[in-house]
């Protein structure tokens, strides 16, 4: 059973007491707080980018092992709702600090990408997941590079998925992103080039070709 090894779900950063509670949760939910399970999760991802990355695995285990215990989706529901609470924030929350910004940004479309009801995408987070990429796409987040970075990872990992659920809204987006690159003065080199490259990502069906992976990867390494 490596699935189940703890370490791989880098839960080592937490305080003893907080990884036990963690480790439980992941076998026997219904015996800790999952509310409190819930926030821990989130706190963690918002202060730590590689966690934010990790934490829909674990989230999907809990869910997982809730459902198979007792039926329950009382992790689930309160996952939501914090995660709710947060998207309310977020604007003070990129004024305050960008990397935390951007931490919620990976973690809700993390959990967009793990969380899956009857093998579909949770329907309360399309939206919510959709406006947070918007809001990367506008001209003053186009000016930070790792904004930038943020949203050309979420589209690469959930793009196609997205789109299938609503495609108005994905057109939308790349307008956005469309116009950025075209209009948008002043636009850091990276970004542009991270920009061309997420535009020919969907040109070719969420998928690149070699030529381009090679054009555009060799760039960035160099």
């Amino acid at each position: 059973m490596m699935e189940n090894s703890t370490d791989d779900y880098r839960i080592q950063s937490f305080d003893l007491d907080t990884q036990m509670l963690l480790k439980t949760a992941l076998k026997d939910p219904s015996s800790v707080n999952l509310e409190k399970v819930s926030n821990v999760i989130m706190d963690q991802s918002l202060k730590d980018q590689v966690f934010s990355k990790e934490a829909g695995r674990i989230c999907y285990t809990i869910v997982q092992a809730e459902a198979k215990q007792n039926n329950g989706n009382v992790f689930r529901r309160n996952l939501l709702n914090r995660l709710q609470q947060e998207f309310k924030d977020r604007e003070e929350t990129r004024e305050r600090s960008l990397q935390e910004w951007v931490c919620y940004v990976t973690f809700i479309c993390n959990i967009f990408d793990y969380l899956k009801v009857n093998n579909m995408p949770m329907v309360a987070l399309v939206h919510p997941v959709f406006d947070c990429l918007m809001r990367l796409a506008q001209p003053d987040a186009l000016m930070n590079e790792e904004e930038v970075d943020c949203l050309v990872l979420q589209l690469h990992r959930i793009g196609e998925q997205l789109e299938k659920v609503n495609s108005q809204r994905m057109d939308e987006l790349f307008f956005l992103l469309r116009d950025g690159f075209l209009l948008q003065e002043g636009l850091p080199s990276m970004a542009r080039l991270l920009l061309l490259e997420i535009l020919e990502f969907r040109a070719g069906g969420w998928l690149l070709s070699s030529t381009a992976h090679k054009y555009y990867y060799s760039e960035i390494a160099d």
